[in-house]
């Protein structure tokens, strides 16, 4: 297995931090200069990983005040998903989709760690709304590597 970049090694130490509660939610981070002499690391490494934190939503940033740990998202498991229609065919609604936006982008660091894949490479982005009946009761937001798709004429258009 590939070594993980130091910025993400950094990360994940931020996060172990946060899960023994050594960081708690609410309170601020040591300083980016404390971070920087812990991990014996730069002052671009030490910001990649506040960065990839923040776009995750593990941390908030607040310019002149300093980096806080922020409350646990909810989670959920994909594979014990069942498929829209499935979730609600207990309230024998009609169910259906809109899509608002089918584009190619490029990853965010974030999306990249998500992804498994370089920061920067191209990703589907497919937003829509479910319905069930009239009644919009969510929006879904799904990214994934053009590169899964190896067929798609899309994948390799750079104006998508």
């Amino acid at each position: 297995m590939a070594r993980l970049p130091m910025y993400r090694r950094i990360a994940d130490a931020i996060r172990e931090k946060i899960s023994t509660g050594e960081y708690k939610v609410g309170e601020a981070l040591p300083t980016e200069a404390q971070l920087r002499e812990e991990f014996s690391v730069s002052r671009v490494t030490v910001r990649q990983a506040l960065k990839l934190l923040v776009e995750n939503q593990e941390l908030e940033s607040i310019q002149g005040s300093g980096t806080y740990v922020k409350q646990n998202r909810v989670n959920y498991d994909i594979y014990q998903q069942t498929s829209f229609a499935e979730k609600w065919a207990h309230l024998q609604g009609v169910t259906h989709s809109d899509v608002l936006a089918f584009e190619i982008q490029s990853a965010s660091i974030t999306m990249a760690e998500h992804l498994e894949i370089s920061e920067g490479e191209r990703v589907f982005y497919i937003k829509r709304v479910r319905f069930l009946d009239d009644n919009p009761i969510t929006v879904e937001e799904t990214w994934m590597p053009t590169s899964m798709f190896p067929d798609s004429d899309l994948s390799g258009h750079a104006g998508l």
